[in-house]
């Protein structure tokens, strides 16, 4: 009897753990870069919800919390704190009078901006230092991986980073 996994399930396992160390570099280079680009502190909580805003905008506080997992009263509690720093506020629905939409100001939108140019120019560094054959082999196989995702629907509508960037 074989205990060893087939070369696919081996390959699939090893890209994973690649995949999962480069995650976690990335979430520490993020962590130090989240400090360089404002004085406001923001946890890494607070920003998946700048993040949800901006690609969700008009999201109700319910809906936030189910695309985030989390309590209610947890992510209301993370709002005021966003809403305390200016960078996101609530506005009465159009829909229902009953309902609050959350939407990012504009101090949140320039954040979230200064932010991401702050880590591309850091993967940029990396990316060129690349050779090119490795930069589109990457590029392919982040496209795979992102359209992985969309297939299985585990990526929030409208949060496909890739598209409009394809391999050629």
């Amino acid at each position: 009897m074989d205990t060893n996994p087939d070369p696919s399930q081996r390959e699939a396992q090893q890209t994973t753990e690649a995949a999962r160390e480069l995650i976690e570099l990335l979430e520490v280079l993020w962590e130090r870069g989240r400090d360089m680009v404002s004085s406001t502190p923001v946890s890494a909580s607070q920003l998946r919800v700048l993040y949800s805003l901006d690609r969700e905008e008009g999201i109700n506080l319910r809906s936030l919390g189910e695309l985030l997992g989390s309590a209610p009263p947890s992510v209301s509690r993370m709002c005021d704190r966003l809403e305390a720093l200016g960078f996101v506020q609530r506005l009465p629905s159009p829909v229902s009078r009953r309902q609050l939409e959350l939407h990012l100001t504009v101090r949140g939108k320039a954040y979230l901006k200064d932010l991401r140019a702050q880590r591309e120019e850091a993967l940029l560094a990396v990316v060129a230092a690349m050779s090119p054959t490795t930069r589109k082999a990457l590029l392919r196989g982040l496209t795979g991986f992102q359209d992985a995702l969309d297939k299985e629907g585990a990526a929030p509508r409208s949060a496909s980073p890739l598209k409009g960037v394809r391999s050629a």
